[in-house]
């Protein structure tokens, strides 16, 4: 098997299946039925078996009840499936399958593996350093004192001194294999210094985070620019149920908003597009219930009204905050504004702080770990199982697959799953993963993930022929929007050249049965629960294959880099992006409102992350952050290309779209010169750099990857 997927995968002419050479036919059809295997029970290392499970593995009932979690899969809790593992079935529960528990490896296709050899500079050996050394050292030095920080100069400390971590025998920080820049040697055996590097929010601004035109910016150039939407209608009207969540009418009045308007009406607001809404409400009052029973969870479903002023800043106007309905208070919404006095303004704060949370788990458990990292799982698997790697679909789409598998596979032990960091650290707690599946159910289209589509879903452009990608932005200074269209621009050009190289005859794409079975199982395998959906797009001309194309490498690439990158830039200053809040904000009557009114740093503060949930997601955000010095970024010639397509005219293709991207690279740096560009230009403002297509290695804030490789 080895000999023979080396062989294919080594060879450098690429072949329709119709136009395979005779003997070459049975090689091509041999190794892809040894992709799929056929054999059950437990995949061993040395397998190279592609083959798909549903979610029931994040869970370990046998170890403690509390540990139990509920199989992703189904109509109830629908989810993308993962790569098979084959382990058995737990004691506990016959539906969820046994876990391979840390510091044992857990089953990926062997050639989806970090090659051993680069375990210290990859992704995989810093994550794993992450998980089985730095944050248990955390753990033992915090957890004796899990305490709030008591100032903000307690903060600054972790930057500034440092945190001295006490080392047992048994858990060695591997200095070698954990990022330099955060890890600082230091001269006492058996001691390390965690000392964090200052993140870019603060480095130009130490006070950047505390103001509104921030807090508003970073919806448009931040981590998380992908929620933002324009406020279409009003009043402001959920979906949920209303006679289990009460009525569906938001507490944001026509009245409140006026005010906020500078002499416009609402009505007129809105035709100008000049009113836009982040609304977590429907997505998240569901759990909140659950979440608040949770020990120091204390959480609200979120609505903030944005408005979009004759100047080109965006300003929040109002937050909404809600609690789900009980017998004695059916309406639990509570409205804030920016007010004028010093008690309305540190309750503003409070509130932002709240909606910074609720964007903080939306963008790790969605737009994060489900729409990329889940979301491709299935593309990899059945790329591999239904295209030979002389396929030349195979080899455009390998370089943007590799290792994903693997870091997902260690995601899954660590990071989401029962009793992992993002459970502890993040909001939503245990029910963080069934969070991600409502979002799932709700919300994710194949056909919406495609930057115009998507930016046309959320009302932030319009359709618009005359422009390269056929939409406007509403706003022109959105700089993920106007830096991606320009990545998604490139990569769609790329696409369909290559696509209508191979596929330049009538019916090709049709007639390739290889093709046509690998989209069939990604759909009707990969995203088995949402198989019967009618979006689905078709896959009968080349241009229905570039157009599918272009939105899954988009998503391995440019949505990846953009929303992952600046985790630590913008998130490494805990107030600026809280992950969980332990306390509601106090209102007059209420047994705290008088503390908070003697010490208003001290209530905000408390309502924080501890210092050891800071400085666990801290450590987990610099890592997710930091490009591995052997990274390949979008465009590079590298060795992935040494032995691609012997095709001269497949490689001028990818000369043009390489010099497109070093094209588009100097046209980002001329846009964050621009002085008109107040969301990527002006005092304190860091440059948006995120979708630079290149970067050396570190946390730098920019570089496009091919794959989703951390």
């Amino acid at each position: 098997m080895v000999c023979l997927g080396n062989a294919l995968t080594g060879c450098v002419q690429a072949y329709l299946p119709s136009q395979t050479p005779p003997g070459l036919k049975d090689l091509r059809r041999e190794d892809l039925l040894s992709l799929r295997g056929n054999r059950k029970g437990e995949r061993k290392p040395h397998d190279r078996i592609y083959d798909y499970a549903p979610y029931n593995d994040l869970g370990n009932p046998d170890k403690s009840e509390d540990l139990a979690r509920p199989v992703l899969s189904g109509e109830e809790r629908p989810y993308p499936r993962r790569c098979r593992t084959g382990r058995p079935p737990t004691r506990t529960d016959p539906m969820c399958e046994s876990r391979a528990e840390k510091p044992h490896p857990v089953y990926v296709p062997r050639d989806e593996t970090f090659e051993e050899i680069k375990q210290n500079t990859f992704s995989a050996g810093r994550l794993k350093a992450l998980f089985h050394n730095l944050i248990p050292s955390i753990a033992a030095t915090l957890s004796s004192s899990d305490i709030p920080f008591k100032c903000f100069s307690e903060i600054d400390k972790l930057y500034n001194d440092g945190v001295l971590l006490l080392e047992d025998e048994d858990q060695k920080i591997s200095g070698n294999v954990f990022p330099s820049n955060m890890m600082k040697q230091v001269l006492s055996v058996g001691q390390k210094l965690l000392k964090y590097e200052i993140p870019a929010i603060i480095s130009r601004d130490r006070f950047a985070w505390l103001r509104d035109n921030e807090f508003a910016r970073q919806t448009l150039a931040g981590v998380n620019p992908v929620n933002i939407e324009i406020l279409k209608e009003f009043p402001i009207v959920s979906k949920l149920d209303p006679a289990v969540y009460g009525p569906p009418e938001s507490a944001i009045t026509k009245e409140l908003i006026q005010q906020e308007l500078s002499g416009i009406t609402v009505e007129e607001a809105i035709e100008e597009k000049r009113l836009f809404i982040l609304d977590y409400h429907d997505m998240l009052l569901p759990f909140i219930g659950k979440m608040n029973t949770l020990p120091e969870r204390q959480a609200y479903a979120s609505r903030t009204v944005f408005f979009f002023t004759r100047t080109g800043f965006l300003r929040p106007i109002a937050i909404e905050l809600s609690l789900p309905p009980t017998p004695s208070s059916p309406g639990k919404k509570r409205v804030y504004t920016h007010g004028h006095d010093a008690t309305s303004h540190w309750i503003w704060k409070q509130a932002k702080a709240h909606v910074c949370s609720n964007d903080a788990g939306v963008h790790q458990l969605v737009n994060h770990w489900l729409r990329t990292h889940a979301c491709m799982e299935p593309y990899i698997i059945a790329t591999h199982r239904q295209l030979s790697a002389m396929h030349p679909i195979y080899k455009l789409l390998h370089p943007h697959l590799r290792y994903t598998l693997e870091i997902n596979a260690l995601a899954r032990q660590s990071l989401i799953n029962g009793g992992g960091i993002i459970e502890a650290c993040f909001s939503p707690g245990k029910y963080a993963m069934e969070v991600s599946s409502a979002a799932y159910k709700s919300m994710w289209q194949f056909d919406m993930e495609a930057l115009p589509a998507d930016l046309i879903r959320r009302g932030m452009a319009v359709e618009d022929p005359s422009m390269p990608c056929g939409v406007k932005l509403v706003i022109e200074d959105y700089p993920y929007a106007a830096d991606g269209l320009l990545i998604w621009s490139a990569i769609k050009e790329w696409v369909e050249s290559y696509v209508d190289h191979f596929y330049s005859e009538p019916n090709t794409v049709t007639s390739d049965l290889e093709l046509q079975a690998w989209w069939n199982e990604i759909k009707n395998e990969g995203h088995y629960d949402k198989r019967n959906e009618s979006w689905w797009p078709k896959l009968n001309t080349k241009e229905d294959l570039s157009a599918i194309l272009t939105s899954m490498i988009w998503i391995a690439s440019g949505q990846h880099a953009a929303i992952n990158f600046g985790q630590y830039p913008f998130g490494g200053y805990m107030p600026n992006r809280p992950t969980l809040m332990r306390k509601l904000i106090p209102y007059e009557g209420d047994s705290n409102y008088e503390k908070f009114l003697l010490n208003p740093q001290s209530t905000f503060l408390s309502s924080l992350p501890t210092q050891l949930q800071a400085t666990k997601v801290m450590a987990v955000q610099d890592t997710l952050s930091t490009h591995s010095p052997d990274e390949e970024y979008l465009g590079q010639t590298n060795h992935l290309h040494s032995h691609w397509i012997k095709d001269p005219e497949v490689l001028d293709m990818f000369k043009k779209f390489s010099a497109k991207l070093e094209e588009i690279e100097e046209i980002i740096k001329g846009r964050n010169k621009n002085i008109h560009l107040k969301n990527r230009n002006g005092a304190g403002i860091p440059p948006y750099e995120l979708l630079l297509p290149s970067s050396g290695p570190g946390v730098t804030g920019r570089g496009i990857p091919y794959s989703i490789s951390i």
